[in-house]
Parts: C-alpha cells; structure tokens; sequence
C-alpha cells in the first residue's frame, strides 16, 4: 500500500551528519541525496523539457526532464528527477543494457587488439560493411525489455574484419539511443531538440559524429569526467544557499562540445537495417 512507501523529500537539504569511519571525519553535513543518473542530468542543467541526457557507460541512461508524470505508452519508465522546491521534477527515463559493455565485448572476441587501435579502424572504415549487431548480450532493456532475447552479429563475410565487428558495436550504440530517443518524443507528444551526453563512451569522436548524425540533433558532449558528482555538488551548494534556482545554475560556466548532423546526411537507412536485425530477436 502507499502508505507503506517512504515520503517524498526533496534531495537539497540537511540529511544527516557523517561518523567518524574509515578517515573520514565526523559532523561533515550531508547536504544532497540523488540518483547517479538523475544527479548528471542536474549536473547538465537539464531542467527545461526538449532535451534528453544520456549517460553512457556500461550501459545507458537517458533521460528528459517532465512537467509532471507522464505514463509511457512506449516501453520508458517515469521517474522522480528530483525534488529541490516546491515542486517535483519529473523525467521520463529509458535504460539501455549494454553500450560500452557491448564495445568492451566485440573487443575480446576480436582478440589481440586493444579497444582504442580497434575503434581508430572502425571509424577509419568507408562504411559498415553491412555488419550489424544486437548486442542483447543478457537481454534487451528500453524500449524493449527482452530479458530472454540473445546476441546477433550478422553480415559477415568474407570481407568483414575485426574492424567492422567494432564498427558494429559502435553503431549498435546509436540505434539503441535512437530508440529510446523515438519513444520519448512519442510519448510526449512532441520533438526533442538536443542530446546531452556524459559518461566515458563520450570520448570516442566518431561516436558522438555518428549519433548527431543518426539522430539529426546537435550532440552536447560534457567535458567534465564526473558530471553525476557535480549535480550532486550543486544540490548541495543550493542547500548553502549557493545559488537561489535553476537559472543561476544554468548561468553557471560548463566546459561543452557540439557535434552538429552533416547537412544532407540522412542515416535512416543504417537504422533501418538494423531494426531488421533486431526483429530477429525481439519476439
């Protein structure tokens, strides 16, 4: 029952004291409490609907700030952003299962080559060579959710190398965007300007090209290593009194990179293609 659920508090604020333990001294306020992937897209400033966050990491999260709860018609999730005034911050959110862990994977079945030198040939490459993965490694998260669906790598020939399976996992991880990105616009009814993307895959150049490209939206790429940190931090600072809202957090400076689409460049046939090969696993 509702009853039974912890209350709704908000996440800047005075939470409790630290103890002494393990060098860390006592009495330290701990001022915030967010969720990683809710704190990067408060680290982000991502407080306006029309943009989405993605985390890419082992896998992915994105998200896109809500008015207020929306359910999803399309395989996402609603979740509570945070709550630091009067009002909550919704967002609606979509988990990926694997993106770096599918690169990580393509790098050790191609053995004898390290995830950097491979991922320099796949983006050296002309194009895919037709290879396409699905990489539902143990399952398929959002859109989807497949837990029992399995791997595909299809294509191959005679002619593919090791450097196209990489270029494959690369690819797999801007369709998996594209498709949780394609059900947040249709749940809400309405187009999404820009992606912000954190998270270590974000230092692969080619990557972040392709998914402007894919998506025909400006990729914001954050600088800083640990933007879940510093959302955090800003929670707390406003619990200082730091900052008063959203729009002096927003004035403050973040070290970004825009990849903007190739004009005229239109991938929706890569994309469809891989929706065929991932027809052969979802049922």
């Amino acid at each position: 029952p509702a009853a039974a659920l912890a209350a709704i508090q908000p996440s800047s604020g005075l939470f409790a004291h630290t103890v002494a333990v393990d060098g860390l001294d006592a009495g330290i306020p701990i001022l915030s409490m967010i969720g990683d992937s809710h704190a990067a897209l408060y680290g982000q400033g991502g407080f306006a609907p029309g943009l989405v966050k993605a985390t890419l990491g082992t896998g992915s999260s994105l998200m896109t700030p809500m008015a207020g709860p929306i359910a999803s018609r399309h395989g996402l999730s609603t979740t509570l952003a945070w709550h630091d005034g009067a009002i909550p911050t919704y967002a609606m959110e979509g988990n990926i299962v694997h993106t770096g862990a599918a690169v990580q994977w393509a790098a050790r079945l191609v053995a004898g080559e390290s995830i950097h030198a491979l991922s320099e040939q796949a983006a050296q490459l002309a194009d895919n060579g037709g290879v396409y993965f699905v990489p539902a490694l143990s399952g398929l998260g959002a859109p989807h959710w497949q837990a029992d669906a399995r791997g595909l790598i299809c294509g191959l020939t005679e002619g593919s190398s090791g450097a196209h399976i990489m270029r494959a996992a690369l690819e797999s991880i801007g369709y998996q965007i594209r498709d949780v990105f394609d059900a947040m616009q249709a749940d809400i009814g309405s187009p999404l300007k820009e992606l912000w993307v954190d998270g270590g895959a974000t230092r692969n150049r080619w990557l972040m090209q392709f998914l402007a490209d894919l998506l025909q939206r400006p990729v914001i790429r954050s600088l800083s290593p640990e933007v879940s940190a510093l959302g955090a931090a800003h929670l707390a600072g406003k619990a200082l009194g730091l900052w008063n809202d959203a729009a002096d957090l927003q004035a403050l400076e973040r070290q970004r990179e825009r990849f903007d689409p190739v004009p005229g460049l239109n991938l929706d046939g890569l994309y469809q293609e891989w929706q065929k090969a991932l027809r052969r696993v979802v049922c």
